[in-house]
């Protein structure tokens, strides 16, 4: 690999600790602090991401490169440094946070001048580790690397996963926060982004009054980050909130098109590149549940559920507000923009849940649709993805009750069957209002709804078989997400067996898993 063109700007521009100190403090003032990954005796390769690789600039992989993928005795243009953000956690000041088990490596250019960060996650405490190792579980390192390559596939903004490898250690962990602290086996993955910037850093530099480096960070983001911002002064910090908070409601809509749950949308957890950043406790949407939430933490208040992410991004996205006011100093500005997200985003929803449906256009009437539609889901606790699916066959249909049982989590009595048909039948009635052809609707819903979903009991099953020594499900996996819109795996393309509904991993999570 190229490892020679790494470089880091970022502690270049930026005030920032160099003692390489690992005790975990408060830095003020700095936006990054030096650190050395730990080091590990005996790593071994899972997976290494090939085309990824290609695609950033670091070129091909020879077994010299594990070193690096674990950061063992790495090169000397490779300086290592952790950064500090803070945040609102669960609705709380946090106060500083920053990165506890990533590290980053630099930032690499390819050929075409893309810049791409690269970090490893797992390799170590650093002084953001909050009274924790650094270190990260097999469980959690599969589950990042598969599913934000998963996400990448689903068209959807993401970090994405470059490698992941054992590192010959073992980690003690409390799955579920229950008392019961288990050895596990200890992983790193290697993830890349365009950045790794967060809301947090901004709330950190302004919440100490840091008001220079705010508005050097800022400077420094809209310069590399946002090019098509090319107004001068306060505009240019308007402009970028502006592009900031569209970006964020346009990564909400596409998590709603998929049934992707987060689970833990802390500011600190929210990317200012409008990237989904950080899984933890998340969770594909089985059952069609607005109240769902996959991470244990967030009960029984359920703020992170499935239904309130796009009110949640709102919340969080005042509080960059708040951090931005110092360079922005126009508080109608921002409640105008903060009051307009909520229509840009509903706006958005809408016209998204039309291409599930095979509509072309949003009419009026498809309010009282989607509300039918969102009861008839809940009540008849049907299966998100699955459901578009056999919607987009219902020609070819013969025995309706049969086809929406495989459907469905619960059994379909004759009332409830009733109340399927006369959606189905309401459906029908509101394609005939389209002005694209039946083939072009069904286009149109094979675009938007995928076939494939990484579900949690399908990353439960890949990462006992791992830990196990076997990878036949990984590869299977691999080659499914790459490909989520069509049914290559029909085997996957099923609603979650009922033999893991209350096994942890499966359906919930705590917020270290």
């Amino acid at each position: 690999m190229n490892l020679k063109n790494i470089k880091q700007p970022f502690i270049e521009n930026f005030p920032g600790d160099f003692s390489k100190n690992p005790i975990q403090r408060n830095t003020p003032k700095v936006l990054f602090s030096t650190i050395d990954p730990v080091g590990f005796d005996d790593p071994k390769l899972i997976v290494f991401n090939e085309k990824l690789s290609e695609e950033i600039g670091l070129g091909k992989f020879d077994n010299s490169d594990l070193d690096f993928l674990v950061g063992n005795n790495l090169p000397e243009n490779i300086k290592t440094y952790a950064t500090a953000y803070a945040g609102h956690q669960f609705g709380n000041w946090a106060g500083q946070l920053g990165d506890g088990r990533a590290i980053i490596a630099g930032e690499i250019k390819n050929s075409e001048g893309q810049k791409t960060e690269i970090q490893w996650k797992g390799a170590g405490a650093t002084p953001y580790s909050r009274h924790a190792d650094g270190r990260a579980v097999l469980r959690s390192s599969v589950r990042e690397y598969l599913m934000s390559e998963a996400m990448h596939h689903l068209g959807i903004p993401t970090t994405r996963g470059l490698s992941l490898c054992l590192t010959g250690e073992d980690v003690v962990r409390d799955i579920m926060y229950s008392g019961n602290p288990q050895e596990e086996k200890g992983a790193v993955v290697v993830r890349t982004a365009e950045s790794f910037l967060r809301f947090g850093h901004f709330e950190l530099m302004s919440a100490q009054k840091e008001i220079d480096t705010l508005q050097k960070l800022t400077d420094f983001t809209i310069k590399n980050y946002f090019p098509e911002i090319i107004s001068e002064g306060e505009q240019k910090y308007k402009d970028f909130f502006q592009s900031v908070c569209t970006k964020t409601a346009d990564l909400m809509v596409e998590w709603f098109r998929v049934g992707f749950v987060h689970g833990v949308m802390n500011t600190d957890n929210m990317s200012i590149l409008g990237l989904t950043i950080d899984y933890g406790p998340f969770s594909m949407t089985d059952e069609y549940d607005l109240n769902f939430t996959p991470n244990t933490t967030d009960l029984p208040g359920r703020r992170y559920a499935f239904g309130k992410q796009g009110q949640i991004s709102q919340w969080n996205l005042w509080q960059l507000a708040n951090a931005l006011f110092a360079l922005i100093k126009d508080e109608k500005f921002l409640e105008d923009t903060l009051n307009s997200y909520g229509t840009y985003f509903w706006e958005s929803h809408d016209k998204m849940l039309c291409k599930k449906f095979g509509f072309d256009q949003l009419l009026e009437s498809d309010e009282e649709f989607f509300t039918n539609w969102q009861g008839l889901m809940q009540e008849l606790q049907l299966d998100y993805t699955l459901f578009f699916n056999v919607l987009e066959k219902l020609d070819v249909v013969s025995d309706l009750k049969a086809e929406f049982e495989k459907v469905s989590y619960i059994v379909l009595d004759n009332a409830k069957l009733k109340k399927l048909e006369n959606f189905i039948q309401l459906f029908k009635n509101r394609s005939e209002k389209n002005t694209i052809s039946k083939e072009e609707s069904s286009s149109l819903m094979k675009k938007t709804n995928p076939k494939f979903l990484l579900r949690n009991y399908l990353l439960f099953e890949c990462i006992e078989e791992i830990s196990n020594g076997k990878t036949e499900m990984l590869e299977k996996l691999t080659s499914a997400l790459e490909d989520p819109y069509e049914e290559i795996f029909p085997e996957f393309s099923v609603k979650r067996p009922s033999g893991y509904d209350d096994i942890s991993g499966c359906s919930m999570l705590s917020c270290s898993s």
